[in-house]
């Protein structure tokens, strides 16, 4: 609180009158501090946490059969595989045996990945049978190779969000699709540098 001294009377002008000292206010800062901290306790308790951010997962549901959950119609699944240095090759329905289905994409661009969900999504969509969900066929399968950084697959799993794909799923990579990757990945590394 501030003090002033208020002491000594009337006002006496003239010669032999002393002049009273003129004392200087003082400020006491303590109930300052004491708003300050109920400021402080009041801002941490009424402000809300940043929440966590996490990718919506729709999992399958638990009333089907277990032999029946896994299962997908060849002509609506797209496999997806990571390679390094950001390839990134497919294939729809199984992997032939001469490899003549597996081609290869890009994160962005002219043959980018998401124009290949893209058409193959619309072509599911073109042949359902159930018009109330036609997209029930269309089965994502994305599989990462040792090779790949982490950046792509979170890239991949943005393209699912993006692309607003129901169903997909992350699963090892077999060695024949494995060694396909290796050989283009080489490919086009060595046609890459010339």
């Amino acid at each position: 609180m501030a003090e002033l001294d208020t002491s000594g009377g009337g006002h006496k002008k003239g010669p032999g009158v002393k002049k009273g000292k003129k004392l200087s206010t003082r400020v006491d800062l303590t109930p300052m501090v004491d708003l300050g901290f109920l400021l402080i306790t009041f801002f941490i308790f009424t402000t809300t946490m940043s929440q966590p951010t996490a990718m919506k997962l729709i999992l399958p549901d638990d009333k089907v059969k277990p032999e029946d959950q896994n299962k997908a119609k060849e002509s609506g699944v797209l496999t997806i595989m990571i390679g390094a240095e950001n390839h990134i090759y497919y294939y729809e329905g199984q992997l032939k045996p001469d490899g003549s289905n597996f081609l290869s994409a890009s994160f962005n661009g002219e043959n980018s990945i998401r124009d290949v969900i893209l058409k193959k999504k619309a072509d599911v969509r073109s042949r359902a049978i159930d018009p109330t969900n036609p997209e029930k066929d269309f089965v994502v399968v994305i599989k990462p190779t040792n090779e790949c950084n982490f950046k792509n697959v979170i890239d991949m799993l943005d393209e699912m969000a993006i692309n607003v794909v129901k169903k997909y799923a992350l699963v090892d990579i077999t060695d024949n699709e494995n060694e396909l990757v290796k050989i283009s990945d080489a490919n086009a590394t060595t046609s890459g540098s010339n």
